[in-house]
């Protein structure tokens, strides 16, 4: 058996706690009880301890109970989290957790209770993306993946926002148990499929509205209705109607990302789609989202998703 903690606060996020502990809990369920995990929350402080919806907490055991007899440690993230200060006692247990737990990490914004430990420096890790940036001018030395639904580092495994402690979860139960079981649980929770950890968090469909005759919004459009045809940084500047370097330098502007980097994130964006939804083969989608081969849009899941698109349509079978 398997002991596993997860640190909670006040301000925590519920989601952030009982996400992922029902995962482990779900696939209790189909382990041997002599193999399955043993399940611990830890309080910062005293319990009860409410959550940032309220909701009111108990911790199994405080702080200065907790030893450092464990398989998996996580910390929780919560929605106030990047803006509280260190809380010293809780870094140096953290320190020690790093040097004797095998595994241990964080969900979300727990991210930031990691990096004032020190445990990010010179590793990858992520966060939600909307506080990825922080993050990464918190604690410079940290690589922070902006754009992950979970990051392994060795030992360290982060992940980004509330639902992705799931993935999370299931990812270390596949690991622990294989993908058998990790699907098991899965269904029993309705997650029809576990994300990749490198499945992005960013999806230009749901891009910020803006006005409708706004730089952003008429590219988007543009984009999403022509992604089988070549849209370079000239050709999308002429349909704004604009030079190309006071084009680029608008976009960038309105949207934080070249592009070139908007095309092609369009583009896996529509791949992943269609790979999930349809048996369509490689080849054909590869054409409609505008990759012109099969073996580009290999190229491009490998670089941005660490995962072959044949390798990410087989995550999402559940049959």
């Amino acid at each position: 058996m398997k002991a596993l903690a997860l640190v909670i606060f006040p301000g925590v996020q519920s989601l952030d706690v009982s996400g992922p502990m029902d995962v482990f809990a779900e696939a209790n369920g189909f382990l041997p009880p002599d193999q399955g995990y043993r399940l611990v929350t830890i309080g910062t402080v005293p319990s009860p301890i409410r959550a940032s919806n309220g909701q009111l907490l108990v911790a199994d055991l405080e702080l200065a109970q907790a030893g450092l007899d464990y398989d998996i440690v996580l910390a929780a993230g919560g929605p106030h989290l990047a803006h509280e200060q260190n809380d010293a006692r809780l870094s140096a247990w953290l320190r020690e957790v790093a040097r004797q737990v095998p595994r241990y990490g964080s969900i979300c914004t727990g991210a930031y209770l990691l990096g004032r430990a020190g445990l990010l420096d010179g590793r990858r890790a992520t966060t939600h993306w909307s506080d990825a940036a922080r993050l990464a001018a918190d604690f410079p030395l940290a690589q922070v993946e902006h754009d992950r639904i979970h990051v392994r580092d060795g030992g360290l495994v982060t992940s980004a926002g509330v639902t992705a402690g799931i993935d999370l979860a299931l990812a270390l139960v596949a690991e622990d148990h294989g993908p058998a079981v990790a699907l098991a649980a899965a269904k029993r929770l309705l997650v029809l499929a576990q994300r990749q950890g490198g499945q992005s968090q960013f999806s230009p469909y749901l891009s910020e509205a803006t006005a409708p005759d706004a730089l952003a919004t008429v590219i988007q459009g543009y984009v999403m209705d022509n992604l089988a045809q070549a849209l370079s940084v000239e050709h999308l500047a002429d349909v704004a109607g604009m030079s190309t370097r006071n084009f680029a330098r608008q976009f960038v502007k309105e949207m934080g990302v070249t592009p070139a980097e908007f095309v092609q994130r369009a583009r896996a964006d529509a791949a992943r789609n269609l790979l999930e939804g349809s048996e369509l083969p490689l080849k054909t989608i590869a054409y409609r989202c505008g990759f012109g081969s099969a073996a580009r849009m290999r190229l491009v899941f490998a670089q941005r998703f660490g995962v072959t698109p044949n390798q990410y349509r087989d995550s999402f079978r559940v049959g």
